[in-house]
């Protein structure tokens, strides 16, 4: 006598259907998280006022970069780490030298390379000298005699006579400044990562149908 067991349909094969299944899911999913990572790490940032360049600073990536794996995983990432950590931790920040932190006044304007502009910047852009005025109460003053432009910063005066100058406040000077936390990045990390197993059974029911 001979037996015979067939199975129909074939184990290994469905197996492997469903090793592939999970594998489209996961892959899926991760991409996914990233995506709504990004958009939402993105999103506080222009929320809280800091403007689409720093929130385009926001990347993301999935990996692996081609197929599909059980194994996958996303990446989100700022190519401005250290101005996206100070706003998500709200450090107190003080002079590296130990003296006084700098903070310019409408007055003073921007500067040509970007970011805060320095007293020593701002001499040698207006030709004109600062001056320090100590203050008991409330942070002491660098300023400058000039007159005020229609955009109200301090330029150097071309008349003989001394009309129009006055004493601006071109920076304010303090020992230390606490920058205010803006930003609670590690929250919206924490719901991405609680939606990942959702995601995951979504795909995988999809790739079903």
């Amino acid at each position: 006598m001979k037996l015979k067991l067939a199975i129909d349909p074939d184990i290994v094969a469905l197996m492997a259907a469903e090793v592939a299944a999970g594998e489209r899911a996961v892959t899926a999913a991760m991409r996914e998280a990233g995506t709504g990572l990004k958009s939402a790490w993105r999103g506080q940032i222009t929320g809280a006022g800091l403007g689409t360049r720093l929130a385009n600073s926001i990347r993301s990536a999935s990996f692996p970069k081609s197929g599909e794996s059980l194994n996958a995983a996303a990446l989100v990432w700022s190519n401005a780490p250290v101005i996206i950590g100070a706003h998500d931790t709200g450090p107190l920040i003080r002079s590296k030298n130990g003296f006084w932190l700098a903070i310019p006044t409408p007055a003073a304007g921007k500067s040509t390379r970007g970011g805060r502009i320095t007293p020593g910047e701002w001499e040698r852009r207006t030709v004109l000298r600062l001056r320090f005025i100590y203050r008991r109460r409330g942070p002491s003053l660098l300023v400058a005699e000039g007159r005020l432009n229609t955009k109200g910063r301090a330029v150097a005066s071309r008349s003989k006579i001394g009309r129009g100058v006055v004493t601006a406040p071109i920076f304010l000077l303090v020992p230390q400044v606490k920058l205010p936390k803006r930003l609670d990045l590690a929250r919206d990390a924490e719901r991405a990562v609680d939606g990942v197993p959702g995601l995951i059974v979504a795909n995988w029911a999809e790739g079903r149908q």
